[in-house]
């Protein structure tokens, strides 16, 4: 059985409207009979349709045309299935009547129910697909690309604008947010926007390394400091002196290193291992933590000193699960790239397994949802890629993560109910059968309550 559709039935012959109703409530659709053009017009204004069926012959009659193209302006995902009483289908009206009320189908009478249900419900399918593809296209419109940062999310336009706006100054910058967050993609873009942007760049990855190790690779070391150190070695700090060092995983530096860290960034002083010369330098620091720092702080596992030192400007990055709306973007824009990298471009990627993407957790954020954006690529045989080409912990996921909201106090019940279902209904890609059952409502309670709130 198709999901659950709205049907807007507008014919003349009540028994005939009625009978075809029956059928489709019986399949589980809901339906609403109009006895003329201006009845259907008004029923679309007050809630939009995904299917009209009709049973005038829209491109015989001056009423009809108008009846679809001004349904195609109110409704513009409608699908328009007509049942024609002349002897053999129309064809040349699909033409004639333009791109803009392009009819589904047409269907010559007498019309066996059973195969106007079927159209119907193909109709009803091709509606979905007509909103997935809308919204699809409105988020591209309001997409935002800065420095490889792509988003049509409100909280990391705020991003890239603090990012404009601090890069010219020397703050230190401290980037929170979890691993595959895009950390570093903000660190370069502070530097390329920077006055330092001619001059040296470089990160490190501080988790993993021990004291000494990252010691010497942040301020370099004497021939014989230590066993193997048989040359005079430059550090990342005498390296990019003048340009920029990216700190990544700050959070996991150790204690003894945090105070040695503290010096440089207070003095512009450097001290080699195994030297007594100072060194000066002139290097900015954009650091980085996927850890609760604050929370390190207070338990002592975080120098609090170099903490408010690093937090001269701070940045917050969001998980993907929490800005949903970039995951279509992100999802483009990684099929394009993985087809020039694996040589083997695709056409594109249906709104279903964009949904079904969309809906998945994404611990691993952007960085996970990248790679398996490339195994899709690489393993698909078709040229667009379909539900069928998710990997199984995408395709089998039932586990739906609603993105944080906003403080609700002072909304009324009503005004928390319509925000409720909006979200619901983005979560489920505009599945309104999904979403009354998330919801825990049955599919006409739902359609009223759409009507109600204008969430049609």
């Amino acid at each position: 059985m198709s999901e659950t559709a709205f049907i807007l039935i507008v014919g003349n012959e009540a028994g005939d409207a009625e009978t075809l109703a029956e059928g489709l409530r019986h399949e589980g659709h809901a339906c609403r009979i109009a006895h003329s053009r201006d009845e259907a017009l008004e029923s679309i204004r007050a809630r939009r349709p995904d299917v009209i069926v009709t049973g005038d012959r829209p491109d015989a009659a001056a009423n009809g045309m108008e009846l679809i193209r001004e349904s195609k302006r109110l409704a513009p995902d409608v699908e328009i299935v007509v049942i024609s009483s002349a002897g053999e289908p129309v064809t040349g009206g699909r033409k004639g009547l333009g791109p803009a009320a392009r009819v589904f189908e047409y269907i010559t009478r007498p019309a066996d129910p059973d195969s106007v249900r079927k159209v119907v419900a193909s109709a009803a399918d091709q509606a979905k697909r007509n909103r997935q593809q809308r919204a699809l296209r409105e988020q591209a419109e309001r997409r935002f690309e800065f420095e490889g940062i792509i988003t049509a999310n409100a909280h990391m336009e705020r991003v890239v604008k603090t990012v404009k706006r601090i890069a010219d100054s020397k703050l230190t910058v401290l980037i929170l947010g979890e691993s595959g967050t895009g950390k570093e993609l903000i660190a370069r873009a502070i530097h390329r926007h920077s006055p330092r942007q001619d001059k040296p760049y470089r990160a490190i990855n501080c988790a993993g390394l021990n004291e000494n190790l990252l010691e010497s690779e942040l301020f370099g070391h004497v021939k014989g400091a230590f066993t193997g150190a048989v040359t005079d070695r430059k550090g990342l700090f005498e390296i990019v002196d003048g340009g920029t060092l990216f700190l990544d995983e700050v959070g996991d530096m150790p204690l003894p290193m945090q105070a040695k860290l503290l010096r440089t960034l207070e003095n512009g002083e450097i001290l080699p291992v195994g030297s007594n010369e100072i060194r000066q330098v002139d290097v900015r620091v954009v650091a980085a933590t996927r850890r609760d720092i604050r929370e390190m702080v207070e338990a002592n596992e975080f120098r609090d000193d170099l903490f408010y030192r690093l937090n001269q400007a701070m940045i917050r990055l969001t998980p993907l699960r929490e800005r949903r709306e970039d995951i279509p973007l992100l999802i483009e824009h990684f099929l394009k790239e993985a087809g020039q990298v694996h040589n083997k471009p695709v056409d594109g990627i249906t709104p279903e397994a964009v949904r079904r993407l969309t809906s998945h957790q994404w611990l691993g954020n952007a960085r996970e949802l990248k790679s398996v954006v490339d195994q899709m690529v690489v393993l698909a045989d078709h040229p667009q890629l379909d539900v069928d080409d998710l990997p199984e912990q995408v395709r089998g996921s039932t586990d739906i993560v609603l993105a944080s909201a906003p403080s609700t106090a002072g909304l009324t019940m009503e005004q928390m109910e319509r925000i409720h279902i909006s979200n619901t209904l983005k979560l489920t890609g505009g599945n309104r059968e999904k979403t009354a059952k998330m919801l825990g409502i049955g599919a006409r309670t739902l359609y009223r309550k759409l009507r109600e709130y204008g969430l049609q």
